[in-house]
């Protein structure tokens, strides 16, 4: 059986359709997204490479509702969400998306425990210390939860950020380039985390990697070039 025939049969989550992104200045437009088509379905992890400035960053950005996009239309069960006003966009992010970043991006005067707890905050909802408890000893930070960034490693640093995107148990974890500040081993050690808690907490992952390795372990591979899907 086909990918597309197994895909069928699955329910569609994220809908993109020719999903253009311009960057305007005085000088210029620079076109980074140039017509993306892409269906993601409930339960898969999605993998996207391709090279650096291909709009791989940018397309995901534009899936999470922190990127506005300039010609298309995206789609979130079937609700189009790209003509949402930011509060709105705000509510859809809170509920429904979880991203990891490369650089981390934990607040450094707060603890592991007030980091993962930072989103349902901002949220307007009162923390919920036991969730972000059992988050930080899943990702094996049982004894690390009351440190600061400044006292933990880099590869515990992204298990705090992770544990952080789980915090509101979205539908969708977005993870952009989650080892690319890590060494080897710490970097398989999140990649093999990051795909457990998927299956554990039944998410849709969608990956940005320059790892084709890491990019074979998804259910599907998408190649963008020069603000295309090639592949």
């Amino acid at each position: 059986m086909t990918s597309l025939m197994k895909n069928e049969n699955k329910k569609k989550l994220i809908e993109l359709e020719n999903i253009h992104v311009d960057l305007k200045s005085s000088f210029e437009t620079i076109n980074i997204l140039k017509g993306i088509n892409l269906k993601i379905y409930k339960n898969e992890s999605v993998g996207i490479i391709g090279e650096s400035g291909a709009g791989k960053s940018t397309l995901i950005m534009c899936i999470a509702g922190l990127e506005l996009i300039s010609k298309g239309k995206i789609l979130f069960n079937n609700v189009p969400i790209h003509n949402l006003k930011e509060d709105d966009l705000a509510l859809y992010r809170s509920k429904n998306i979880g991203v990891i970043f490369q650089s981390f991006n934990l607040l450094p005067s707060m603890t592991a425990l007030e980091n993962v707890n930072l989103p349902i905050e901002i949220s307007g909802n009162f923390k919920n210390n036991k969730m972000a408890m059992e988050l930080l000893t899943a990702v094996g930070l049982k004894n690390r939860i009351f440190h600061y960034p400044h006292q933990l490693s880099g590869g515990e640093q992204q298990r705090v950020a992770i544990a952080r995107s789980l915090i509101s148990n979205p539908e969708i974890l977005i993870a952009d380039e989650p080892t690319g500040n890590l060494d080897k081993k710490n970097s398989e050690d999140v990649i093999k985390l990051l795909f457990q808690l998927k299956k554990d907490f039944g998410s849709t992952l969608i990956l940005v990697t320059h790892d084709t390795t890491v990019a074979k372990l998804c259910d599907r591979i998408v190649k963008i070039d020069n603000g295309l899907i090639v592949k």
